[in-house]
């Protein structure tokens, strides 16, 4: 293994500070750090038709750059990782969760059932536009596409009422004051992954135990269920599709569900069991939103 370890990240502000999160649990260890960004097919293009090109936009150049040994590890927002790893990565680590909800920032501080009649909510994800339409059919649903930043900035500029972000998101940028109502998950069902960093590396490769001791068990447990949900009702990351586990003690609860574009049909159910089950759990609720129309839901939706 080389002195220092190479790792791979995105270079948004957010990308970064997901990447300084590994690269500190590493100094604190001891291991000498070099923090890569590596420009992926998502920051190139942010139209709405590389993004309907679905997952993987974010996750393609980091994988090519750690199989071609240019970076050692590469560390992404869990809800960006498809469902069917690479062949010759893996994810080595998860670390512990961070807040896993949707946030709701609002110009007139006003929660979402307080907003006027019609306001304007800035949002790409259709997961998050259906929840909306759920609760308020009501609201018109702009399309918002970019960074954290940019998000905010349309919004201060006065063309949205508000919009919706995931909360660890801003709470790793330092703005979580800018939050006006975290989305409880009755409300807002978040997408898999939400909230979790992951850190891949190559299966052969000589770093995959100095990062393995980063894994937190717990986050892996959760994610191992909500991904198994995913691949089961048969969408990516960018389909209609929301799941949440928690781990308490030796037991795992995950909840489910598909959401219709406009808001008006959901399919939505819970699972239970022994942590060791997680994803005979989470492929079991697959199947039982299935066999509840889940695919007609899902089908060419985007999160």
């Amino acid at each position: 293994m080389a002195d220092r370890l190479r790792l791979g990240t995105r270079g948004s502000a957010l990308a970064l500070a997901q990447a300084e999160l590994v690269a500190q649990a590493l100094r604190a260890r001891g291991i000498s750090v070099e923090v890569v960004t590596v420009r992926t097919t998502g920051d190139r293009d942010r139209s709405a038709g590389a993004l309907r090109r679905g997952s993987g936009i974010f996750v393609k150049e980091l994988e090519q750059a750690l199989l071609g040994g240019r970076i050692d590890l590469a560390v992404h927002s869990a809800k960006d990782l498809p469902t069917a790893e690479t062949d010759g990565v893996s994810v080595a680590a998860y670390l512990p969760r961070s807040d896993p909800r949707d946030a709701l920032i609002s110009r007139s501080g006003r929660e979402v059932a307080d907003l006027p009649p019609g306001a304007r909510v800035g949002t790409d994800s259709p997961r998050r536009a259906a929840f909306l339409l759920a609760l308020r059919p009501d609201l018109r649903i702009i399309g918002l596409r970019g960074n954290v930043d940019t998000r905010l900035r349309r919004l201060d500029a006065g063309s949205l009422d508000a919009i919706v972000v995931a909360a660890a998101g801003l709470q790793r940028l330092g703005l979580a004051r800018r939050i006006t109502a975290p989305l409880s998950p009755q409300v807002m069902l978040p997408a898999v992954g939400q909230g979790a960093v992951a850190v891949q590396v190559r299966v052969d490769g000589s770093s995959s135990a100095l990062v393995a001791s980063l894994d937190h068990l717990p986050t892996r447990q959760e994610l191992v269920a909500e991904r198994a949900f995913l691949r089961a009702v048969g969408g990516g990351c960018r389909a209609p599709i929301a799941a949440l586990a928690r781990v308490d003690g030796g037991r795992l609860v995950l909840e489910g569900a598909v959401v219709s574009p406009d808001g008006r049909s959901m399919v939505r159910d819970r699972a239970e069991g022994a942590v060791e089950m997680a994803e005979e759990l989470g492929s079991a609720l697959g199947a039982r939103l299935l066999a509840r129309g889940a695919a007609v839901l899902a089908g060419g939706g985007r999160t």
